[in-house]
């Protein structure tokens, strides 16, 4: 058995394509579902994947201001 704790809000709640990605992952490792606990493998994937997630929520302000001003100098192809 497996637990985190002190995960980040953030990187709990993150979402992918309209899914908590920390959920759905998790959804599919279910004991029931395996058969088995999870291994240690997946443990630190889990961690390692919040960890990630994380650092994609504090860096979405910046990443969404480098998107705007890319968009805004990009060039215009004509529709024709």
């Amino acid at each position: 058995m497996a637990y985190w704790r002190n995960v980040p809000a953030a990187a709990w709640v993150f979402t992918i394509g309209g899914y908590q990605v920390l959920e759905k992952w998790l959804s599919y490792r279910e004991r029931p579902l395996l058969g088995r606990d999870l291994e240690m493998a997946e443990v630190m994937d889990v961690s390692r994947i919040a960890r990630h997630l994380a650092t994609l929520a504090l860096l979405q302000p910046a990443l969404d201001e480098n998107y705007r001003e890319i968009k805004a100098g990009a060039y215009e192809w004509d529709k024709t």
